[in-house]
């Protein structure tokens, strides 16, 4: 009996999860050759490439290719695939490098740009820039353009990481599996907080009403389990600055919990938080907070910071991210708005 689940929603097309428990009257089996018999489409070479990542487990334990399976055993694996067959043209394309070596390449990504090319995004895309980059440096990686192990949104500022060859994307996908990769979100989000800190719980799947959109269910009916830890930065009366950690990686994970609870994030048109939803009826104020939108025309949200485990030296390796100027001079007007009111 087998089965597939995605690992992280908003990688679902990057990494597959597969598990397969044995027949009763199972031959002892290599474990590489049995995964090959039980997973349409996969190389052989695939299969080993993850279990020397450590991306095959057999009873919960990580197993080598020569491995013998048994009858009853459980085998999982984590297999990571490239994005949709797209044609990567290189463009130049400016980005922030903030770290380069072997192996990894870590990325301080600006609003507007997307990951990589699909429907209505067929270039301009981080991929398209990688691709001119590595080949303007000379760089000779597998499939020219570099292998993603994570995402984030278009409009999301911020810190990815994105692997040079297969075996390092390989490793850093068991990390993002296991959940030991450290990352940190800033976002301004509408509304006060009673508590200085808290979790949103609550399943994550596609709106029925609406796929470009991601709903809560929290009974759990629908959609994937998804963790979000929070702590209040600086309270400015109708917004409040938050840090996020995220247990789990869900597409739109914090723009559609903080959503659920009331406090969609500032500027955020998809998921509401492009309407005044806090504050006065006085027309001083819907023009200062129009003035807010003019000056981060998007969703309030920056990845602050990064950690992993490098992938060859086994370092652990963190970067942070300094605000963008879009997001820092919002912050500024709302905290002299505060200021002024506190005064009054």
């Amino acid at each position: 009996m087998s089965e597939k689940t995605d690992i992280i929603d908003e990688n679902s097309e990057l990494y597959e999860h597969h598990r397969v428990i044995a027949d009763p009257g199972q031959s002892l089996l290599r474990v590489d050759k049995f995964l090959y018999n039980h997973i349409a489409n996969v190389s052989r070479n695939k299969i080993q490439q993850a279990a020397k990542a450590g991306n095959i487990l057999v009873n919960e334990k990580q197993a080598k290719p020569n491995h013998r399976v048994r009858p009853g055993d459980v085998v999982s694996v984590v297999l990571v695939y490239p994005p949709r067959e797209i044609e990567i043209i290189p463009q130049e394309i400016d980005f922030d490098i903030i770290h380069e070596d072997e192996d990894t390449i870590v990325i301080n990504k600006q609003a507007g740009l997307v990951v990589h090319p699909g429907h209505g995004n067929y270039s301009g895309t981080l991929l398209n820039g990688l691709a001119f980059y590595f080949q303007k440096t000379g760089q000779k990686i597998e499939n020219e353009f570099g292998y993603l192990v994570h995402r984030i949104d278009k409009d999301t500022t911020g810190l990815i990481l994105v692997a040079k060859n297969e075996e390092a994307q390989t490793k850093l996908a068991k990390q993002f599996f296991d959940h030991v990769v450290d990352r940190t979100y800033h976002a301004l989000v509408w509304g006060d907080f009673d508590a200085d800190e808290g979790t949103i719980e609550g399943h994550i799947g596609r709106s029925l009403k609406d796929r470009r959109q991601m709903t809560v269910f929290p009974d759990g009916a629908y959609g994937k389990r998804a963790v979000t830890h929070f702590r209040v930065l600086q309270r400015f009366g109708y917004v409040t600055l938050v840090e996020c950690k995220l247990e789990t990686g869900r597409t739109h994970q914090i723009r559609a919990h903080f959503k659920f609870i009331g406090h969609p994030l500032f500027n955020d048109a998809r998921y509401g938080g492009e309407q005044i939803l806090k504050g006065t009826t006085f027309t001083k104020y819907k023009q200062f907070v129009q003035n807010c939108f003019k000056l981060i025309p998007r969703q309030a949200l920056h990845a602050k910071s990064l950690g992993f485990v490098h992938p060859s030296s086994g370092q652990t390796m963190h970067f942070e991210s300094a605000l963008p100027n879009d997001m820092q001079q919002a912050l500024e007007k709302w905290d002299g708005y505060a200021s002024h009111q506190k005064s009054e």
